[in-house]
């Protein structure tokens, strides 16, 4: 699975990467047949406090799902969005179970 991470208007740290990474790696444990996962970090200065925006994008055979949140740090986001992407994958897989 290719993952891609895109900063807006800022550099993340490798650290962040890293983690980010570590976390979408594990999306294929719920669902095998991912073809990639695009991440977007975002800053966004209308919010105080939760400011962290990150949103990740999957591409599945025939769907693309994507998951989103605000939170007080990337970290934070990162493991809100990925719990609500394990849940849609699992949900997608029920459905393509149903159907076949």
């Amino acid at each position: 699975m290719k993952v891609t991470i895109q900063a807006i208007h800022f550099k993340a740290a490798d650290r962040l990467k890293a983690y980010i990474q570590e976390k979408v790696d594990k999306l294929p444990q719920f669902f095998d047949r991912i073809l990639s996962a695009e991440v977007t970090l975002k800053v966004q200065n209308e919010h105080k406090g939760e400011n962290k925006y990150m949103e990740i994008t999957v591409q599945v055979p025939g769907q693309t799902l994507v998951a989103s949140e605000n939170a007080a740090t990337f970290e934070a986001a990162t493991d809100i969005v990925t719990d609500k992407m394990k849940a849609q994958l699992r949900k997608y897989k029920g459905k393509l179970k149903t159907h076949v």
